[in-house]
């Protein structure tokens, strides 16, 4: 009965609401059937602009942008916008969906409640690997030793990159010093800081971009990433007939989970169609087309059904109790930690 759910939904709509809902999401983070079907049941048009990281959209907005309807935030950023008091409450009463959600995945410490905030995919850093090299040099896969040890780095001198980030590099070396992702005491961030220093010159580049493509040719060997890049880099490899595989697993001592949920700007000019948008991604087959477009984990328990084999059972992209258990959600830094990791980072990037 979807053409009765289009004309409903149609007929619910104010006229001022037909027209576009403006979306500022991730690049490619929707699959372009799943908005082709919203707009055909809803009779709108979808306009969508992009950012690359939190901070670019943060940015943005703090400049004076507005207009945007939805927006995709991971959790930190959320949590900024949720401070500066830039975000309409959630209306839950209009997202019977919400149901679908998996409960380790509300009321986390960004949005206590989920108030402000929807689950939207959910992502983790961690080790990708040409499999046939790694093996071939005896390299361990599932530590972040083999990214921080000149002992293992010396194997694959000039072939690794790490990610081009403040908070997810700190964050990999705390975890590997044994301590908490989010662990703000200075003193533990300068030990990261050496850590990374005494690696960095074997690494090949900061690459937050096209380690993707470089591990699909072969010009890389291991990458700190994510898991969505990975699994793009192991599919384009292989559709490529590349004589190796891409290999990606969670480090033993654990690392960071993002959670980018949907979230209603006040500048937005169509809450209603924001919020039919937001239960229209909550069913199950919906949420699943961006997992089996870029292999990102999915919150949504309902969508599990729709999801590649292959996808659902690999617990680098669906952790299981154990995994989440070592897995941290990156918290947003105040101005004085700001300006101190500002400083650790150009002492990391001019050494």
């Amino acid at each position: 009965m979807r053409w009765l759910a289009a004309l409903l939904c149609l007929l619910a709509l104010p006229a001022w609401a037909r027209d576009e809902l403006h979306l500022y999401n991730w690049n490619n983070y929707i699959s372009d059937e799943t908005v082709q079907r919203f707009e055909r049941e809803c009779r709108c048009k979808v306009v969508q602009d992009y950012y690359s990281d939190n901070e670019e959209m943060l940015a943005k907005l703090a400049a004076g942008a507005t207009g945007y309807d939805l927006i995709v935030p991971t959790g930190n950023a959320l949590e900024a916008l949720i401070r500066s008091n830039a975000l309409r409450p959630i209306d839950k009463s209009l997202l019977p969906n919400l149901k679908n959600i998996r409960p380790e995945y509300l009321n986390t410490p960004f949005d206590p409640g989920n108030r402000y905030s929807v689950p939207y995919a959910t992502t983790v850093t961690l080790i990708g690997y040409n499999q046939e090299k790694m093996r071939e040099l005896g390299l361990p896969t599932d530590t972040w030793a083999v990214i921080f040890e000149p002992r293992y780095l010396q194997k694959v001198k000039g072939r690794v990159t790490v990610l081009d980030s403040q908070r997810e590099l700190l964050a990999a070396a705390l975890k590997y010093l044994g301590y908490s992702a989010n662990d703000t005491d200075e003193a533990h961030w300068k030990q990261a800081r050496d850590l990374i220093i005494r690696a960095k010159p074997y690494w090949a580049a900061f690459n937050a971009s096209s380690y993707i493509k470089e591990l699909t040719i072969g010009n890389i060997w291991l990458a700190h990433g994510y898991s969505n890049d990975m699994f793009q880099a192991q599919q384009d490899a292989r559709r490529a007939g590349r004589r190796f595989t891409i290999g990606y697993g969670i480090p033993r001592e654990g690392g960071v989970l993002s959670l980018d949920s949907m979230v209603l700007h006040k500048s937005g000019k169509h809450p209603d169609l924001a919020h039919r948008f937001i239960n229209f991604m909550l069913e199950g087959k919906n949420a699943s087309e961006l997992t089996n477009l870029i292999g990102s984990g999915n919150p949504n328990a309902a969508a599990l059904p729709y999801v590649m084999p292959e996808l659902a059972a690999n617990p680098a992209v669906f952790p299981d109790a154990e995994h989440l258990k070592k897995l941290e959600m990156l918290r947003d830094l105040d101005r004085h930690q700001r300006r101190v990791l500002n400083r650790i980072w150009t002492e990391i990037k001019v050494r």
